[in-house]
């Protein structure tokens, strides 16, 4: 666990890789309620320009914060996470490919409201096993202070 004393713009972190499959988009079609053929059909989906079912844009977004939560930075020290900005979709994932999150320290700010804790800027890169970018944006986080001892 990382409290806001331990980070600095710069720092970078990096995950283990995860397999996407097919068990990951049915669970999310269900939990979701979308089952926009694109994703659940793979005969409609062979006839698409990507040729193979596309996973769900925020099923990938979602396994990226499941990749931070298992480096273990801010688990336990994260309040809330304060929104997603500028989350792009550059490149399809398919089931089966294998993804890691890159994850830079933008920038880190104490409240001056609340000095037990601030905020932490955080860029995002989804990237998959060829090391191409297919998903890239911010996602900002409030963050405790290390208490004072």
């Amino acid at each position: 666990m990382h409290y806001l004393d331990d980070l600095s713009a710069g720092q970078r972190f990096v995950s283990a890789g995860r397999t996407i499959t097919e068990a990951d988009v049915v669970a999310f079609a269900g939990l979701s309620g979308d089952f926009n053929p694109i994703h659940t059909d793979a005969e409609f989906a062979g006839d698409t320009v990507y040729g193979q079912r596309v996973v769900y844009g925020l099923l990938g977004l979602s396994i990226a914060t499941g990749l931070l939560d298992r480096l273990g930075v801010f688990s336990g020290s994260a309040i809330a996470m304060l929104g997603i900005q500028n989350w792009t979709f550059t490149a399809p994932v398919f089931i089966g490919d294998t993804v890691h999150l890159e994850l830079t320290i933008l920038g880190v700010r104490p409240s001056r409201s609340k000095p037990d804790r601030g905020v932490v800027e955080r860029q995002f890169e989804l990237k998959n096993q060829r090391g191409e970018v297919v998903q890239t944006g911010r996602i900002d986080v409030l963050v405790r202070r290390r208490p004072a001892e």
